[in-house]
């Protein structure tokens, strides 16, 4: 099938113009500046009037849950969720049950992806203390990378034998994405919380998750991954940065083809802060945590001063009876994201903390080069056709009732926003369309150029 999307916004590249775009065989077949003749025959046309153009957005970092947690989440319905905000390209984490830590189960989760879901796809290689032989068999090629917890995680995927360490940094085929947070700190943090709590001079309700998952731990586990990764040059991407301490361990003065060492935030960090938690309570409870108001200002900032690379959701479901328990020591972590990562990042440039030429850099381009994934994250000719079109102007409450992520609830339930994703198109199949999905074709499989 063919489209001709007719006299759009483009926002590319670090430009805006007004043009048009010529869809076939899957790929971007001719980009058609305003005014040029072009004669599209017999191809399906998309008014894009008024709306923006941008790249279908590349979510590095997600829960999707399957296999073994699928009464939450799973590959077919979040997937879903991620088409219908703009979201055409997800990786996602190893913490399933089985853990994906063996390259048998890996696969076992790619064929599972093929068979369900509507966006591109590729999965994490989790390291554990005690798979490294599994880990260096990895295909860089073929697999996003390995994913490292040197914080609390899903059974015994916490890394935390240095000589393991050593030989991940010196020996890993692939990019090491970190979740960075000392478990030592929490651990001794909890029980500190769990004895005042007993004695009634806490309340244990969500509050309390700042001063347990504190800045100090996640700094000190952040700066021993990126110390690691400059002793063995090692490739480094560190996951969903909460502090503003943190920020001081990457540099903004080189391009980010030049970096070994990279940051994410999280739409989450960049908009609630600790004063959140009184309304939302366990609903944005997750790990890290959300911490202060100054934290939130200086990640904000960090976003145009090129501290921070990328931005991906950490969409982490559970059900909300999992979430709203008695008390903080029950509560689940983490809560689903992936179908508003546009709208609440579109709501920053209103603020004037970015503008969309920005916006797209951070999750699309960036994503595209950091990973080295293969003709993706960027509107070229010849480029695989992940579109998103948006309306900026197309304000609507979000809703648990419409939410598309199966567990059903957003934190974000009755804030208001103005960009609406109306159009998606995935390998050139419009995959997404007014609050339709046309679920004839499934995502491809990532591959990268390194």
């Amino acid at each position: 099938m063919n489209y001709f999307i007719e006299k759009t916004t483009l926002v590319n590249e670090g430009q805006t113009l007004v043009a048009s775009v010529f869809v076939s065989d899957g790929k971007i077949a001719k980009i058609v500046p305003e005014g040029e003749p072009f004669d599209a025959g017999s191809a399906i046309r998309i008014d894009g009037t008024g709306k923006y153009l941008i790249p279908g957005i590349i979510d590095e970092h997600v829960h999707f849950r399957e296999p073994g947690m699928t009464h939450k989440a799973d590959i077919y319905t979040e997937s879903r969720a991620a088409v219908a905000g703009g979201v055409t390209s997800f990786m996602d984490m190893p913490n399933t049950n089985p853990q994906t830590t063996t390259q048998e189960l890996l696969q076992q989760k790619f064929d599972l992806a093929a068979e369900k879901s509507l966006a591109n796809y590729s999965f994490y290689l989790g390291a554990t203390n005690d798979n490294l032989a599994e880990l260096v068999k990895t295909d860089p090629k073929r697999v996003c990378g390995i994913k490292l917890f040197m914080g609390s995680s899903t059974g015994n995927m916490l890394v935390d034998k240095n000589e393991v360490l050593v030989r991940l940094f010196r020996e890993s085929p692939c990019l090491i994405a970190a979740h960075c947070e000392d478990e030592a700190m929490i651990h001794a943090n909890t029980v500190r919380c769990k004895d005042l709590a007993a004695k009634g001079e806490v309340i244990a309700d969500a509050s309390i998750h700042p001063f347990v998952r504190t800045s100090d731990a996640c700094y000190k586990s952040s700066f021993k991954a990126v110390d690691m990764a400059e002793k063995f040059g090692a490739r480094l991407h560190v996951l969903h940065i909460s502090t503003k301490k943190e920020l001081s361990l990457f540099r903004n003065d080189i391009s980010l083809n030049d970096k070994k060492i990279t940051a994410e935030t999280c739409p989450h960090y960049l908009w609630f802060d600790d004063h959140d938690y009184e309304a939302k309570s366990f609903t944005i409870k997750c790990n890290p945590a959300i911490k202060a108001s100054w934290d939130k200002e200086a990640l904000r900032q960090a976003l145009r001063g090129g501290l921070i690379d990328t931005i991906g959701t950490d969409h982490a479901p559970h059900l909300l009876e999992e979430k709203m328990t008695d008390d903080y020591f029950t509560s689940k972590s983490g809560f689903p994201s992936i179908q508003h990562s546009l709208e609440l990042m579109a709501e920053l440039v209103r603020e004037g903390w970015l503008d969309w030429p920005l916006l797209v850099q951070l999750m699309c381009h960036n994503p595209a080069g950091l990973y080295q994934i293969d003709r993706r994250g960027f509107i070229r000719e010849g480029y695989h056709a992940d579109l998103a079109l948006v309306d900026p102007e197309a304000s609507h409450q979000i809703k648990d009732g419409y939410e598309h992520t199966k567990c059903g609830w957003s934190p974000y339930n009755g804030l208001t926003v103005n960009a609406l994703v109306t159009h998606t198109f995935v390998n050139g199949n419009l995959v997404y369309e007014n609050g339709l999905f046309h679920e004839t074709q499934k995502g491809e499989r990532l591959s990268f150029n390194r």
